[in-house]
């Protein structure tokens, strides 16, 4: 990649936001100029970025029309009320905030190859993945060429990153109220997250599914190319500052040969296969690393058809802000 572009950073003093800085750096993307962008509580704050401080401004004054990329982490809310504006202004939008319908923001993996692309003109409007979706998609389209799927079940344990600083920050203060034998008051959220498991993330639908449940199924079908792959996800909050826990359940057409799992696994990019008699952890083993960990590999206790197994993977850096810098890494090299 030879060609350097101005580049747009929405959210840019977010823990996403601000390992998208680091990782575009590290990565030496071809940036001409960064921007980084935020609301008016962040405008003067600074980051830095080889080799300078770069401060941050505001996103109600920016015109897009500067540059010809914008990583967009803020929430949703932010993503919803600027798409128009920066399409407008000719700049292509990676969201990394799933604000987006997946109807006009395709999600992207480019780690499953280019084949998996869309077809696109600029500007463009595409997705990254959620964290879980990521994750998961990286290791069933590994376990494609040995067995068939035909219904995937997943129970996702997230990290309160997932709700951005905020959940960070409100994990280490409940963490010290019941540490210091203080009354707690949850503050942004509905109850006591430290030391305890939440069984729900956001609001649920009529059919008591959270938005974030069926964006992951959805997503899951789209980057598999299985629209009509039967998919089930459960997301609780876990007392974890970053990595998520991932247990998924495969159901294939017929009975499943581990032993060709774990070959697929061992060889397949971007994953790590932690061998049986071990498993990995988020903090042990995924946080701050770029692959994507997986154990505890195993067919159904009753159902030889079944597979389970245990992945590890941090929700930040190879969830998000990795995976949106190699989607932007393709694009300018494709579509830019």
């Amino acid at each position: 990649m030879s060609q350097s572009i101005n580049i747009a950073l929405v959210g840019a003093t977010g823990s996403v936001g601000e390992a998208l800085v680091e990782l575009l750096e590290e990565c030496e993307f071809p940036v001409q100029d960064l921007h980084l962008l935020a609301s008016s509580e962040s405008v003067g704050q600074s980051l830095p970025f080889r080799g300078r401080q770069l401060r941050v401004r505001s996103l109600d004054s920016f015109d897009f029309a500067q540059v010809q990329l914008a990583f967009f982490a803020a929430g949703s809310e932010v993503t919803r009320a600027c798409y128009e504006r920066v399409a407008a202004a000719g700049c292509s939008l990676i969201d990394l905030s799933s604000a987006l319908p997946l109807q006009l923001a395709p999600c992207v993996l480019p780690e499953l190859g280019r084949q998996g692309l869309p077809a696109l003109s600029s500007p463009f409007l595409v997705s990254a993945p959620t964290p879980s979706a990521v994750a998961s998609a990286l290791v069933l389209s590994a376990l494609r060429p040995v067995l068939e799927p035909r219904q995937v079940q997943l129970t996702a344990m997230l990290a309160v990153s997932t709700l951005g600083r905020s959940g960070v920050q409100e994990l280490a203060r409940q963490t010290a109220e019941l540490l210091n034998a203080r009354p707690l008051e949850p503050k942004g959220m509905d109850r006591q997250i430290a030391f305890n498991l939440l069984a729900q993330v956001g609001v649920v639908d009529e059919c008591g599914h959270a938005e974030l449940e069926t964006r992951l199924a959805a997503e899951l079908q789209q980057l598999l190319g299985l629209p009509d792959l039967p998919v089930s996800a459960t997301c609780a909050l876990a007392p974890v500052f970053f990595g998520d826990s991932l247990a998924l359940a495969v159901q294939a057409a017929a009975a499943v040969d581990v032993p060709a799992v774990l070959r697929a696994l061992k060889v397949a990019p971007g994953i790590e296969l932690v061998e049986a008699g071990d498993y990995p952890t988020a903090v042990g083993d995924a946080v701050g690393q770029d692959l994507v960990y997986v154990g505890r590999v195993r067919a159904g206790v009753s159902d030889p058809r079944l597979l389970n197994l245990w992945i590890a993977s941090d929700n930040v850096r190879k969830g998000a802000a990795l995976n949106a810098v190699q989607i932007a890494e393709l694009l300018i090299k494709h579509y830019l």
